[in-house]
């Protein structure tokens, strides 16, 4: 383990004493050593290699599993495990230089920029521009459930996928890839090359591919440029991106099957670099498993001449239904868009991917658009105006604990977009077809909420710092953003629900790789303009406007407080006007109880002395009369019964004295025998 000095205190917590760890010294030492190593490369050399694509790459060579944190060394190929907090609460971090390092056995000789964990969360996918190798994660246990018991250096074995494939095609590249999001099967992994080409592996035949999706027809892709390079991907019909949808049930039709049952499946959003988006369904339950049609592609409304920008990079599938698709193009633009069932009048599908028989292709709705601001747009001078436009590959996140909220790396920083309208949108859904109100919301509702957390190019003269590493930390008191910068630099965020006040963070990376060049005195001017321009427009105008409505709110407030004040002297009036009420009723019924009670008892003497007077006798003196006239007879059995039982007890009296009387036994001899008794006596 490497060492560092100091340790965290015990009431810190993970997000104070993580920037410091000895981890991050390490991967900033690596990063010396390769730049150095780089610079002292020949001269001669450099013109004859190409500029490598990667080193322009955003990555995300971070991943986070329960309590801990992994971060790849690219100098080592290696994983840097740290744990975030104790097992038995805050007070037992670990100190700054405890970290485990889980080596390859079969380290990847390709460059990594993107690690991916497996929705069983027991392998790890290593991806790079030239292939794909998975790593598997070792066992866990001991007191705190560490890598084989807590060692400090652990050898982790690895399957490269499509080895040979990625040798054999030295003009082929990986464009994306993506986990299997099945958590019941064993771990499939998703690839989608530059030949336009998706296939699906399985860790158990990691070198052939298991289902295989042609997104173009041979012919329109034997037709290649000079540069090597296909017609289709010089015009944008080329996939750049996919995504999987939420479990759903489709048709077996969808499969080419004969039936009316339905199929639990994925839908795979399959975007285009012109904007177009296509969808098919995958289902891996069954061996071998099935790939639906591919359809599209999907219409949009409303339409655009443009097809919504010609420059489309990522898609995000938002985990809700209906689906929210999530398109990002180069220049910054967002596009929320509804995935809905299509009409019939919708006459965009496709010949060769789309028959009549099957159902209709779903359209997607563009709900909202919205611009990101990937660099500072600085407001130029009248002499000397510029060109700030800045544009680069965008990469979406899902948020593990927000649905409705995803977020945006790119080269110049990071970015946080809230839909804050999608409760209504599932309440209008779930409404009658004559509910107006709920359309009334939905339609008035805020847009989303954009928030710039992190800025790594805030001024043109800065060259762009694509970050290494994202990665939402599920916390108890919140979920934390943990960001590592193209330094190895950490910054840990907590990141506030989009329905709090918002808040604008940028962190300004001033220290970047030309830390020799400081930025020029106009530019500073106009970054402080800018600055200004944005609290004016962000912070001080939305304060006015608050401070107007918490004015307006507050006359209301006094007004209804003057109203109630009112109310609650009138009804102090009524209580106690009621309370005397209720004293006068409260008299007046002791009163009539008393004359209620004389009166029943005058009714009874009427009663007794009317009944007493009748000439006939009542029912219950006849039976009065008969239990009187029965009471002799009864008596003259008693006395009968009393005499027998007195002649017992005195024949038993008796009978027990003779018993008890004592009796003197009697013993009579005869002469003979009271002579021989003499005789004996005397002999004695």
């Amino acid at each position: 383990m490497a060492g560092a000095e100091g340790g965290p205190g015990d009431g810190e917590l993970w997000q104070t004493w993580l920037p410091n760890h000895a981890v991050f010294l390490r991967l900033r030492e690596g990063l010396k050593n390769q730049s150095s190593a780089e610079t002292k490369k020949p001269a001669s050399s450099l013109p004859s290699s190409p500029p490598l694509p990667p080193q322009l790459l955003t990555r995300n060579l971070v991943l986070g599993l329960g309590g801990e944190l992994f971060l790849w060394d690219p100098e080592d190929s290696s994983f840097l495990v740290v744990r975030l907090r104790g097992p038995s609460g805050v007070g037992e971090e670990p100190s700054l230089s405890q970290y485990q390092r889980l080596l390859c056995i079969n380290p990847p000789l390709f460059e990594i920029y993107q690690v991916l964990l497996s929705p069983t969360q027991h392998h790890v996918a290593l991806i790079g521009i030239k292939g794909l190798m998975i790593l598997e994660l070792p066992k866990r246990w001991g007191k705190n459930s560490e890598f084989e018991g807590g060692k400090s250096t652990v050898n982790c074995s690895t399957t490269p996928v499509a080895e040979r494939f990625f040798t054999s095609s030295t003009s082929l590249t990986l464009k994306h890839a993506a986990w299997y999001p099945s958590e019941m099967l064993d771990p499939h992994i998703v690839l989608l090359t530059s030949d336009n080409v998706i296939r699906i592996y399985s860790l158990r035949e990691p070198q052939t591919p298991t289902k295989v999706i042609v997104l173009s027809e041979a012919e329109e892709e034997s037709l290649i440029l000079n540069k090597g390079r296909a017609y289709t991907a010089s015009l944008g019909e080329t996939a750049v991106a996919f995504d999987f949808g939420p479990l759903s049930a489709v048709p077996k039709h969808i499969f080419g099957q004969k039936g009316k049952e339905e199929v639990a499946a994925y839908p795979l959003y399959i975007l285009y670099e012109n904007g177009e988006t296509f969808l098919t369904y995958i289902s891996l339950l069954q061996s071998p498993g099935s790939v639906g049609k591919l359809l599209g592609p999907l219409p949009m409304h409303p339409a655009a001449e443009d097809n919504y920008g010609y420059d489309a990079c990522a898609v995000l599938c938002l985990p809700c239904v209906p689906n929210i698709l999530v398109i990002a193009t180069e220049s910054g633009m967002l596009y929320h868009c509804v995935v809905l069932e299509g009409e019939e009048e919708d006459d965009q599908t496709s010949e060769k991917s789309w028959d009549c028989r099957a159902d209709l292709v779903p359209s997607l709705y563009v709900f909202e658009c919205v611009e990101l601001e990937l660099a500072l747009r600085l407001a130029s001078g009248e002499d000397e105006p510029f060109d700030s436009d800045f544009s680069c590959p965008i990469k979406l996140h899902r948020d593990p604990k927000c649905p409705s909220r995803y977020h945006c790396t790119h080269e110049a920083g990071v970015h946080s977009v809230g839909l804050t309208w999608i409760h209504k949108l599932h309440k209008f859904l779930g409404s009658d077809e004559e509910d107006k109100d709920s359309l009334q919301e939905l339609a008035t509702e805020q847009k989303c909420f954009v928030e710039h957390i992190l800025c790594t190019k805030p001024l043109p003269c800065r060259q762009p710092a694509p970050i290494r590493g994202f990665w939402i930390v599920p916390d108890i008191l919140g979920p934390t953003m943990i960001c590592i910068t193209s330094t190895y630099e950490c910054l840990v965020r907590p990141l506030l629900c989009f329905t709090q006040l918002r808040k604008l963070m940028i962190e300004f990376f001033l220290r970047s790789s030309e830390k020799d060049m400081a930025p020029p005195p106009e530019e500073c001017l106009q970054l402080i303009s800018r600055a200004t321009q944005v609290f004016r427009e962000q912070y001080i105008l939305k304060q006015d406007l608050a401070k107007e409505e918490i004015q307006r709110r507050v006359k209301l407030l006094c007004d209804q407080k003057k109203k109630q004040l009112e109310d609650l002297n009138y009804c102090r009036e009524e209580r106690k006007s009621l309370r005397e009420m209720a004293e006068r009723l409260a008299d007046k019924y002791e009163e009539a109880k008393e004359k209620q009670e004389d009166i029943m008892n005058r009714m009874k003497k009427v009663l007794h002395s009317f009944h007493s007077q009748l000439p006939v006798l009542s029912d219950s003196e006849r039976d009065m009369k008969k239990e009187l006239q029965l009471i002799p007879d009864q008596l003259r059995h008693l006395g009968n019964a009393i005499k027998q039982v007195t002649m017992k007890k005195d024949y038993q009296q008796r009978k027990m004295e003779k018993v008890l009387s004592p009796q003197k036994p009697t013993i009579t001899l005869s002469a003979y025998q009271r002579k021989c008794i003499q005789s004996i006596l005397k002999e004695e």
